[in-house]
């Protein structure tokens, strides 16, 4: 049986993730799906749906993945929890991987690994959702299937994580890590997440990531971020810029300040 688009667009992501290329995506805060027909236009590389810090339920969920099948643009959903029922939402509604919050030890990784896979996991199994193309997929080539295209990031953003990085780091599933400059900034009482302190984690985050050859995503607030550079030159490959709110509200500001004057 021939692998659908949708297949091939996921193959392509994990495999430009994996490879180190440079990607370009953002948050989605509402549960709408205009916004993801819009990024994928402007050419964006990939969404995450933010599950965890905005207001979705499984049906936005499962709509939002709907629209990045039409919007031909991978999807990546940021789970509120490690919860499997969580994880196996998000990839049942067809989302190309997880992002899972809060990954600050080697057990906790291999646990969401688990849960993100059917060989040697524990991903309950159906083909009868979008993942499986609606029972198009037979059982194996299903299990198959979402065992080689599904991504795994983890989220650093735990000053626990920092003294067993290379324990996370090499537990087998993983495909990347995201640098969770925000909640490392607020658990270290560091004003910012440019602050010296912060920037020292970071490297120790990247030196360990390079380490281990695993890829780097990190948030920033616009492409003319001064932190964009910086996070560059230390490896992290991937940027996820703003928000789609944020976006709005940028271009809001922006526009009230054209028509003062």
């Amino acid at each position: 049986m021939s692998a659908s688009p949708h297949a091939e667009l996921q193959r392509r992501f994990r495999a430009r993730l994996t490879a180190g290329e440079a990607l370009l995506g953002t948050f989605l805060k509402t549960p709408t799906s205009h916004a993801t027909e819009i990024l994928g236009a402007a050419g964006f590389d990939f969404v995450v749906v933010d599950a965890e810090h905005a207001p979705f339920a499984e049906d936005d969920i499962d709509r939002l993945m709907l629209a990045a099948r039409a919007a031909a643009i991978p999807s990546i959903v940021r789970v509120a929890s490690a919860a499997e029922d969580k994880i196996q939402t998000a990839l049942d509604c067809g989302a190309a991987g997880v992002l899972v919050p809060h990954v600050y030890s080697a057990e906790r990784l291999r646990g969401i690994v688990a849960a993100s896979r059917f060989k040697g996991g524990r991903r309950g199994f159906s083909n009868s959702p979008r993942a499986g193309e609606y029972g198009r997929l037979g059982f194996a080539e299903h299990m198959a299937n979402a065992d080689n295209l599904t991504a795994v990031i983890a989220m650093i953003e735990d000053p626990e994580a920092l003294d067993v990085l290379d324990d996370i780091f090499a537990v087998e599933g993983l495909t990347a890590a995201f640098i969770g400059r925000g909640d490392l900034s607020a658990r270290l009482g560091a004003p910012n997440v440019s602050h010296p302190q912060v920037r020292a984690v970071v490297e120790r985050i990247t030196a360990s990531a390079r380490q281990h050859r695993i890829p780097l995503i990190a948030h920033v607030g616009g492409g003319d971020d001064p932190d964009v550079s910086e996070l560059r030159d230390l490896g992290v490959n991937a940027f996820l810029v703003a928000s789609d709110q944020g976006f709005i509200r940028q271009s809001a500001v922006l526009t009230r300040k054209l028509f003062d004057g």
